[in-house]
């Protein structure tokens, strides 16, 4: 009787330590099931864009909810909604649920406005404005932290005005920027290919309803409602079909793509790319969660050197150091084989995290 009370307990932490150990930053180590997050923007008393008799909250939420029910159809994929009804959610609160749930996406949708004829869909990921234009658009989306309570301790010291405040917030998503820009091409080339809208391009703005998540997320315009064709369109039961339809084939063509470890991210490297800066190296994440773990080779299948190191309130292991990118993509390669198959490449300079496209580039 002792020996079982003393086994149970070892047992039951056992099961927690795989329900909460992540890998690859999002995806927890025995987790079979894709989680999507679907965020209807605005809702409730923050109607978002209105124009030509319609509320962007309204045709956010019926796209979302038909995106969900396509979503649905797949035994491995877990639908996550910010909400479901025509209420008001915390900008804060939406990434909270998208983190709680250890989604493996965000996906917010929207309408766009503007004060002229324009038309088209684009898609956001985090980043610095490149751009006025890209600012207002941010800008206009983040304005409704004003309709919450206590939003002066929520975004302390984040002003919507200052292009700078989004500096500090960009901060957190760059390690899913590749990700993130991956889904964004993906449902850009839908919108374009197949429904023959206008591409508008898949841009980076300070969104704070992105900022919030800790995972791959993409921001969608589906069009302008402004325009009286594409409201029409966006408004019709047609037109929010078949940009849902669309929308959900990007997911699982993303979550194909991860799955068959095809990813932007690897990137052929030509010979001089090896002549990386000075103080430059490469590891590869294989895990990352709330449960600290110690970095031995018996604790990740017989991997080593494996580091640690702490983000935020999470822990995040690499595998391996090399200033070789070609050398980091056979490190990818062996943690893959072990069975990290979300294992990516990360880049460090001095001793800081940076994203490894920039490396690349340089």
């Amino acid at each position: 009787m002792i020996r079982k009370v003393w086994l149970w307990p070892v047992l039951l932490a056992g099961f927690l330590w795989l329900c909460s150990f992540g890998e690859g930053g999002e995806k927890e180590e025995a987790k079979k099931v894709f989680t999507v997050v679907l965020d209807a923007g605005h809702g409730g008393r923050d109607p978002g864009k209105v124009a030509n008799g319609v509320k962007e909250k309204d045709i956010a939420l019926d796209i979302v909810l038909l995106i969900g029910k396509e979503l649905e159809k797949h035994d491995d994929i877990k639908v996550v909604y910010t909400r479901k009804t025509d209420k008001f959610i915390n900008l804060y609160v939406r990434g909270k649920i998208a983190n709680e749930a250890n989604a493996d996406l965000f996906v917010s949708v929207h309408c766009n406005a503007h004060n002229s004829n324009a038309h088209g869909s684009e898609t956001y990921v985090l980043g610095l404005h490149a751009n006025r234009q890209n600012f207002e658009v941010a800008k206009t989306e983040n304005e409704v932290i004003y309709l919450e309570e206590d939003h002066e301790t929520n975004y302390a010291g984040y002003n919507i005005n200052s292009p700078e405040s989004i500096i500090g917030l960009t901060i957190m998503q760059e390690e899913f920027l590749t990700q993130s820009i991956q889904l964004a091409k993906l449902l850009q080339d839908n919108f374009t290919v197949k429904l023959k809208r206008k591409n508008r391009g898949v841009k980076q703005a300070g969104f704070i309803v992105l900022h919030q998540t800790f995972m791959p997320s993409v921001l969608i315009e589906t069009g302008f409602i402004t325009n009286r064709n594409e409201k029409n369109y966006l408004a019709s039961k047609k037109g929010k079909s078949e940009v849902a339809e669309n929308i959900a084939e990007a997911v699982i063509h993303y979550k194909k793509n991860i799955t068959d470890n095809i990813a932007v991210d690897d990137i052929p490297v030509t010979p001089e790319k090896e002549n990386v800066s000075p103080g430059v190296v490469f590891k590869v994440q294989i895990a990352a969660g709330h449960t600290k773990i110690e970095p031995k080779r018996y604790n990740f299948r017989g991997l080593e050197p494996i580091s640690m190191e702490t983000f935020g309130s999470a822990y995040r292991y690499m595998y391996g150091e090399t200033p070789s990118y070609d050398d980091a993509r056979e490190l990818q390669r062996q943690a893959k084989d072990k069975g990290y198959d979300s294992a990516y490449i990360v880049a460090y300079k001095n001793g800081e995290r940076i994203a490894v496209d920039k490396v690349l580039q340089n």
